[in-house]
């Protein structure tokens, strides 16, 4: 998981209040930042008219009104990137958004996890290993996989802070410093 700077949280954990006390669908309003976070992605002239410094506010939230307005957006949401804007944040907007739906899953009970293995797990083996995290985690969790070949075996499991290393390459180099201390 990469770091976030400062300010995605800030933004994430100030948007979610805002669209509990709007009763917003969340998942909708998560989408509907993805989908202006993507419309700057696949159009870097738009991004960098809205970060332009010399255009007008006014002609900056008029573009962003059109953007909603196109995209069907709840007004909170579009608030939110008009005060992203305004605060010249734009170049963060994906980390807010992912920042945003940790902030979302924590309030909806759901525990991200990482899972590294050293292959790709079969959808049993999934299955099995997310309920075991679960049971860990004494909660839902939202399971990322990545493969890792150099651990030779097993998997590296992430928890919120917590690590359970479990592959082959951990327990051979444990074994090599209980070898080594002897």
């Amino acid at each position: 998981m990469a770091g976030q700077n400062v300010f995605a949280p800030r933004y994430a954990q100030a948007f979610a209040e805002v669209a509990a006390s709007a009763n917003l669908d969340v998942n909708l309003a998560q989408q509907q930042m993805k989908d202006f976070a993507g419309t700057l992605a696949d159009s870097p002239q738009l991004l960098e008219i809205l970060a332009d410094p010399s255009l007008s506010s006014e002609k900056k939230l008029s573009i962003l009104d059109a953007v909603a307005e196109k995209i069907g957006m709840y007004r909170e949401v579009r608030n939110l990137l008009a005060v992203i804007m305004d605060h010249h944040r734009l170049h963060d907007l994906q980390e807010i958004v992912a920042a945003f739906h940790q902030v979302a899953e924590a309030g909806a009970g759901v525990v991200e996890a990482e899972v590294v293995s050293s292959r790709e797990l079969n959808p049993d083996d999934r299955a099995q290993l997310e309920w075991e995290i679960s049971k860990l985690a004494v909660s839902r969790v939202s399971v990322t996989y990545t493969q890792d070949p150099t651990l030779l075996g097993g998997a590296v499991v992430k928890i919120g802070s917590t690590i359970y290393d479990g592959s082959v390459k951990a327990q051979l180099e444990q074994m090599k410093q209980a070898l080594t201390r002897s």
